[in-house]
């Protein structure tokens, strides 16, 4: 015959005097029975093997698939550095770029390979 679930289960621990103190404080300023402090502990720990875990917050994951060729404010993305550098950096020669009338272009393939060679000294 199958056990019936408890409505309550007995827990008897011996806690060190500092936390017995600790536990009786909060449950007065609290206004709660002991029980019921500990029980809330436990179900604010979350889901044990067998729950369902549940949700705290969420996030949404965004891809980034920069284009083939990038003005500066996408370089830049790219790069995670900010715009005026890349434009400095452009304009001295230190970053592959084709200047197009007033505009900078760059290409994807040029700044992958430009971030894997070693920096020449």
């Amino acid at each position: 015959m199958p056990k019936k679930p408890l409505a309550d289960g007995a827990l008897f621990v011996r806690l060190p005097a500092a936390a017995v103190e600790k536990l009786d404080r909060a449950a007065q300023a609290l206004g709660m029975r002991k029980k019921d402090l500990v029980a809330g502990l436990i179900q604010k720990l979350g889901p044990t093997a067998g729950e369902p875990a549940s949700t705290i917050g969420s996030y949404s994951f965004q891809p980034y698939d920069p284009p083939e060729v990038m003005n500066a404010v996408q370089a830049a993305q790219f790069l995670q550095i900010e715009e005026s550098v890349v434009i400095e950096m452009a304009e001295a020669g230190r970053l592959p770029a084709r200047r197009l009338g007033d505009v900078w272009r760059f290409s994807r393939a040029a700044l992958v390979d430009w971030l894997a060679k070693p920096e020449k000294r």
